[in-house]
C-alpha cells in the first residue's frame, strides 16, 4: 500500500477531525455570502446620509469583487507557497478589519477603500478553503463536500439578509457592517484551534518538519504516522516550476484556461440574475420589499441546488452533472425572461433560476478541486475565481448596457443566459483526459 499522506485520506474513513474542518470551510464560505448583501442592505442607507448619486453608489458596490478578484490571484498563489492555514487566518483577520473600518466611514471614496481591502481577504479565504475540503476528504466524499461548501455562499446571503433586515430596522446601515465584523472575528478562535495544515499541501511543499507536521496531523485526525515521506513525484518542485509557470505550462494550461472560461462566462450569467432580480420585479410593477422576497427565493433555490448537485455527485460523474444543469441554466433563465403576471409565479421562476444557475457554480468548485493537482491547488482556484469575479463585475454592467440600448427583458435574458452555454462548451472540451492530474 502506498506511503503517499494524501493517499491514507483518499482512501480511509473520515473522522470527526475531517468532519469539522468541512464545517468550518462551509462557515467561511458563508460569510462570502453575507458580506456581498451586507454592502447591499446598507447602500440605501449610505445613500441617503451622503447624499450620492447611483453612479457613486455603484462604485462602491464594485470595490469589493474588485478586491476580490486580486485577493484570489495573489492569496491563493501565496498559498500554495506558505500553506492553506497562513492565508485562511490573515484573510480572515482582514476582512474582520475591513468590516469595522466600513462602518466608520464617511466619503464614497474611504468606503470604497476599505471595501477594496475586504474584498483582498475574502478572495484568498475562498481559494484557500475549496483547497482545504477538497485535500481533507476522501475520494467518496470528496464531490459532495466540495459542493455543500460552495453551498454555504447562498446560505449566507439568507440568513444574513434577514439578520441585517432585523438590524436595520433598529439601528443605522453601520450595524450591518458591525455585525459582520463580529461574525468574521468569531471565526478566528475557531479556525485557530480545529483547523490543521492541510497534510497535502505539507507533502507537497516540504517544509521544515514536514515529516513531524503531517504525522501530528494525521494523529489528530485518527489514522496512522508515517515512518517516512514518499519520493517526491515529477512536480513543480522537481522540475522546478510552480505557481503561475506550472499552472500555464504544458501539462495544466488546456485544464486552466477552459475552467477560468467556464467560471468566467457562467458567473456572468449567477450574477446577472443576483443583481438585477430586485430592479426587474419592481419595474414588473411591485414594492421594493416584494422585489426583496423574490431575491430571497432565488437564493434558496440556489442552496437547494447547491446540496441537491452534492448528493447526486455521489451516484454520476460531476463534469457530465454541471454540463447538464448549466444547460437548464439558459433554458431557465431565458424563461425568466419571458415575463410572468403574478408575485407567485415570479418566485418559483427565480428559484428555478437559482436552483440551476448555483447548481453550476457549485459544480464548476467542484471540478477546480478535482482537475488541479495539490501542489497548485489553491493558486489554480484562486485564478480561476480571480479571473472569473471579472465576470462577475461585467454581467451586471453588460445587462445594463443592453437594457440602455432599448432591448427587452427576453433579449437581455438570452444574451446573459449565453454564458451557462459557453461555460458547458468549455466543460466538453474539457473532458476526462486531465483526470489522472487530479493526483490529490
Amino acid at each position: 500500500m502506498s506511503d503517499q499522506p494524501v493517499e491514507i485520506l483518499a482512501r480511509e474513513r473520515m473522522g470527526r477531525a475531517q468532519i469539522v474542518v468541512i464545517v468550518l470551510c462551509v462557515l467561511l464560505n458563508g460569510l462570502d455570502g453575507f458580506d456581498v448583501l451586507s454592502i447591499s442592505f446598507a447602500a440605501p442607507g449610505i445613500a441617503e446620509e451622503w447624499g450620492i448619486s447611483r453612479g457613486a453608489l455603484g462604485l462602491v458596490l464594485s470595490m469589493e469583487l474588485i478586491g476580490m478578484s486580486v485577493g484570489s490571484i495573489i492569496l491563493g498563489q501565496a498559498a500554495d507557497r506558505i500553506g492553506r492555514r497562513p492565508i485562511i487566518i490573515t484573510s480572515l483577520c482582514v476582512m474582520t478589519l475591513g468590516m469595522f473600518l466600513a462602518a466608520t466611514a464617511n466619503s464614497v471614496p474611504v468606503m470604497s477603500g476599505y471595501r477594496l481591502f475586504t474584498g483582498l481577504g475574502i478572495g484568498g479565504m475562498l481559494a484557500c478553503t475549496n483547497a482545504m475540503v477538497a485535500e481533507y476528504s476522501n475520494d467518496r466524499y470528496r464531490s459532495l463536500n466540495v459542493t455543500i461548501m460552495a453551498t454555504g455562499y447562498p446560505l449566507g446571503a439568507i440568513i444574513g439578509g434577514v439578520i441585517a433586515s432585523q438590524l436595520l430596522a433598529h439601528f443605522d446601515w453601520r450595524a450591518v457592517f458591525i455585525f459582520g465584523g463580529v461574525m468574521t472575528a468569531l471565526m478566528l478562535p475557531a479556525v485557530l484551534v480545529a483547523m490543521p495544515e492541510s497534510v497535502s499541501s505539507l507533502a507537497a511543499r516540504r517544509p521544515a518538519g514536514a515529516l513531524e507536521k503531517i504525522n501530528r496531523t494525521l494523529k489528530r485526525l485518527g489514522h496512522s504516522a508515517l515512518e517516512r515521506l514518499p519520493d517526491l513525484k515529477e512536480s513543480a518542485a522537481a522540475s522546478g516550476g510552480g505557481g503561475l509557470r506550472r499552472l500555464l505550462g504544458p501539462a495544466l494550461i488546456a485544464v486552466t484556461l477552459l475552467l477560468t472560461l467556464a467560471y468566467f462566462a457562467h458567473i456572468m450569467t449567477f450574477y446577472y440574475i443576483l443583481k438585477w432580480i430586485p430592479k426587474l420585479v419592481v419595474d414588473m410593477g411591485y414594492v421594493p420589499s416584494e422585489a426583496g422576497n423574490v431575491l430571497v427565493w432565488a437564493n434558496v433555490g440556489g442552496a437547494t441546488g447547491g446540496i441537491v448537485l452534492g448528493l447526486l455527485s455521489r451516484k454520476l460523474d460531476i463534469r457530465w452533472l454541471t454540463i447538464s444543469v448549466l444547460a437548464l441554466a439558459f433554458v431557465f433563465v431565458t424563461y425568466f425572461g419571458a415575463g410572468h403576471d403574478t408575485l407567485r409565479a415570479l418566485s418559483v421562476v427565480s428559484a428555478m433560476v437559482g436552483f440551476f444557475t448555483n447548481a453550476g457554480v457549485v459544480g464548476l468548485y467542484a471540478l477546480i478541486a478535482k482537475y488541479f493537482p495539490a501542489d497548485v491547488r489553491a493558486g489554480g482556484t484562486g485564478f480561476v475565481i480571480g479571473i472569473g469575479r471579472g465576470g462577475a463585475a461585467l454581467g451586471p454592467i453588460i445587462a445594463g448596457y443592453l437594457f440602455e440600448s432599448g432591448q427587452g427583458l427576453q433579449t437581455v435574458s438570452i444574451y446573459m443566459a449565453s454564458g451557462a452555454v459557453i461555460a458547458m462548451i468549455a466543460l466538453i472540451l474539457l473532458g476526462r483526459r486531465s483526470k489522472a492530474l487530479a493526483d490529490a
